[in-house]
Formats: structure tokens, C-alpha cells, sequence
């Protein structure tokens, strides 16, 4: 299972790191299929765990919601949005998923709280790290070290759980975490964090550097835990086989669910850099 796992990784990070590097339409178009590869693997949990969910209207719904999360923040010129943009989607997205439900035979409530789920976790989340992308000066290094501190907190809570486990973390969610890997992972993403500050982000201080390297490691890990609570309640071990070693795109980009949102926020509020 590791092999696949390592070479896997040899051919994903040089790509990833390319699209950051390139940004513009080349890393949009890398998100975007991201996230539309993730909403059908989605899809995929839910029906192998025979749970209803509206598949057209979640990718439908979902490039909706993505696209917003982007244009609402980006301002690209010659294209006026109206000042309401969140709640008008928001509110588009409510009527949508329900009036599709109301013409679908066998209506199901459930089918819609799951459509819902999927569109605003999944789209809405991982358009933020366009977001993260296009902060003004810095935002291909930020990029770089969310990612990075992700990868190295995911390394090291593997061998450090793999090597030391003993204590379970969450056995109803994800019985093979254990509390030595999620604190062998806190630690190594904080070093992590710090070489990328001193690699990539001088400006920011070695403190900002540690505490944004515990908040990618801890809502990273969070993160996981709650992709880790659908496919529990589904039965199902792992999104898709897309990637040998790694599950599907949904197993793989499940971290930045939560943390891309939380990351481009702090960025932006926290650090107050410019957009």
C-alpha cells in the first residue's frame, strides 16, 4: 500500500505545484476539476451507501456555489456583480435543489439535506483556494505553504501513527487515527510551516509562522475527520480508487474542506493582506 501511495505523490506534487505556480486560468481549471471530481465521488459514497442524493442538481448547484465563492471575492473587471451576491446565490441554490426535489418522483428529505451538504462542503470550501491564489503579492507562496504543511502534517501523522499508535483518536470516525499521529502530524506541519516561512515568506514572523502551521495541522485534521463521518455513515472505506494509494480526489483534498475557507479568512482578516 505504500508503494502505490509514494508513486502517486511523485506524479501529483510536481503537477499541483505547477498549476500554483502558473495560477491564473491553469490553476482555476486545476480546482475546478477538483472540486467537480470530488462532488461525484460524493455522489458515488452516497449511492454505494444507498443514500439518497440528486445528482444533476448537486453538480449543477455545486458549479453555482463555486463560482460565486470565486467572482464574490476576485472583482474581476467589466463584469458587474450586484451587491447581494451571497444571499442572491444562497437563495438561488435554495429554490433550485428544492424545486428540482418537488419534480423528482419518490421525493425525499433526505435527498435534499444531502444535496445540500454536498453543494455548500465541497464547491463553496475548495473555491476558496482560487481565493488563497490570488491574494494580492504573496499569494502563490501561501498557496504553496497550506499545501505543503498539509502534505507534511499528512506524512507524519501516517508513520507517526503507523510506528506509535496506541490511543485511538476517534474509532466511530476513523478507527485508524490514533492521538500519537495527530500530534506527530501537529508537530512536523509546524516545523513544515516554518521552513516555508523562511524558504518563502520572510516577512512573516517565525510566531505567525507556528501558529498558522497548528491551524492548517489542527483544521486539517478536523477536516479529514468530518469527510471521514459521511463515509462512515455510508459503510464505505474510500471515495473512489482514481488515485492508487490515496482513495479518490474526495480522500485526498478532504483537509482543505474546512481549512481553505479558515486559511484565506485569517489571511485576510488576521494578517490583513490585500486581496
Amino acid at each position: 500500500m505504500l508503494l502505490p501511495r509514494i508513486l502517486t505523490a511523485l506524479v501529483g506534487i510536481p503537477l499541483i505545484i505547477a498549476a500554483i505556480h502558473f495560477g491564473g486560468i491553469v490553476y482555476m481549471a486545476f480546482v475546478g476539476c477538483v472540486i467537480l471530481l470530488c462532488l461525484y465521488e460524493y455522489s458515488l459514497v452516497l449511492t454505494a451507501g444507498k443514500r439518497p442524493v440528486h445528482t444533476v442538481s448537486l453538480m449543477l448547484w455545486g458549479f453555482v456555489m463555486g463560482a460565486v465563492a470565486l467572482l464574490g471575492r476576485s472583482h474581476p473587471e467589466g463584469l458587474t456583480l450586484p451587491d447581494n451576491l451571497y444571499p442572491l446565490a444562497i437563495s438561488a441554490v435554495l429554490v433550485g435543489i428544492l424545486v428540482f426535489e418537488i419534480l423528482t418522483p419518490k421525493r425525499s428529505w433526505e435527498r435534499v439535506c444531502n444535496t445540500f451538504t454536498g453543494v455548500f462542503l465541497i464547491p463553496w470550501s475548495l473555491a476558496h483556494l482560487i481565493n488563497i491564489r490570488d491574494i494580492a503579492n504573496y499569494g502563490e507562496y501561501l498557496t504553496l505553504f497550506m499545501i505543503v504543511t498539509v502534505w507534511v502534517s499528512d506524512t507524519g501523522a501516517y508513520f507517526s501513527g503507523r510506528f506509535l499508535g496506541r490511543h485511538k483518536l476517534n474509532k466511530e470516525v476513523s478507527p485508524k487515527k490514533t492521538w500519537e499521529g495527530a500530534i506527530g502530524g501537529t508537530l512536523l506541519a509546524v516545523g513544515g510551516a516554518v521552513v516555508m516561512r523562511n524558504l518563502f515568506l520572510p516577512w512573516m514572523t517565525l510566531q505567525t509562522s507556528v501558529w498558522l502551521g497548528l491551524l492548517v495541522a489542527v483544521i486539517g485534521q478536523l477536516s479529514d475527520l468530518a469527510e471521514s463521518v459521511i463515509k462512515r455513515s455510508t459503510g464505505v472505506k474510500d471515495s473512489s480508487n482514481l488515485l492508487p494509494g490515496h482513495g479518490g480526489f474526495l480522500d485526498r483534498f478532504d483537509s482543505y474542506l474546512l481549512l481553505a475557507p479558515v486559511f484565506y479568512y485569517v489571511c485576510i482578516y488576521a494578517l490583513k493582506l490585500k486581496i
